[in-house]
């Protein structure tokens, strides 16, 4: 656990975003945050431009999270908006975990909490620790619309969220909305869109690799390098080699 300047605040006490933001900065690194803005490609023209690093790796910002779990919904929005990338995956992992452990009425505001502020969200790790954990539990017994609206958004990151909450789907046995937007989004111009689904893919082939086999009958010829790679990168080899042998259509 990250300590605070004095005396440690224990687990669960309630804090509020100007103390998280002081817990974060006391253990931020400059030299570190040097690092992830390359990482994360934050220069002119890159997915993530103009975003901003304090500093902090990620075990950092969750043992920081675990004393900020009883942040107020007003102090996540707070860091939601901040410049800060670590803030934005601070309020994130805070909202992921008062999401799970929350009421039905509960959770169902936390959702709207995240679909109202996702321009927050703005990365791809962001995406990738949320939307499993939020998008797709809320959704489960509902309808999907939301989704489809996120898959034809122009914003990158909504079509990253729409790919990734079916990650909740597939670890249900529910492999119809994956597949759908995998299909759907085979043109995307992303390679971020492309990483996606390829990973998406490849979780749905690791429980049943008929269907992903067929899918692969169907569009591998189509699919972009990224997404067939990834999504075979579990394979043998030499099935791997056969595949990305194959003429495609660039």
């Amino acid at each position: 656990m990250v300590a605070s300047q004095g005396r440690r605040r224990p687990l669960g006490q309630a804090v509020t975003a100007a103390r998280a933001r002081r817990l974060l900065r006391a253990v931020a690194n400059p030299s570190t945050a040097v690092g992830l803005q390359r990482f994360f490609k934050t220069g002119p023209g890159q997915y993530a431009e103009g975003d901003r690093f304090l500093g902090v790796m990620v075990p950092q910002t969750r043992a920081v999270a675990w004393q900020c779990a009883r942040l107020s919904r007003r102090d996540v929005v707070a860091l939601l908006r901040s410049p800060y990338h670590e803030e934005r995956l601070l309020a994130l992992i805070v909202l992921t975990r008062q999401f799970q452990r929350g009421t039905e009425a509960g959770r169902r505001s936390l959702f709207r909490l995240y679909v109202d502020h996702r321009m927050g969200v703005n990365n791809w790790d962001l995406v990738d620790a949320s939307a499993p954990y939020i998008v797709g539990p809320h959704l489960e017994r509902r309808s999907r619309a939301l989704l489809d609206r996120l898959a034809g958004s122009r914003r990158l990151w909504d079509r990253r969220i729409a790919v990734l909450a079916t990650l909740h789907f597939i670890k249900n046995g529910e492999y119809g909305p994956t597949l759908s937007l995998c299909e759907r989004l085979l043109t995307d111009r992303e390679d971020l869109i492309h990483k996606a689904c390829g990973w998406m893919l490849r979780e749905v082939g690791r429980r049943d690799r008929r269907i992903l086999e067929r899918f692969l009958r169907r569009h591998a010829t189509i699919m972009p390098r990224t997404m067939l790679r990834y999504a075979i990168e579990h394979w043998p080899p030499s099935v791997r080699r056969r595949y990305m042998a194959r003429p495609a259509n660039r």
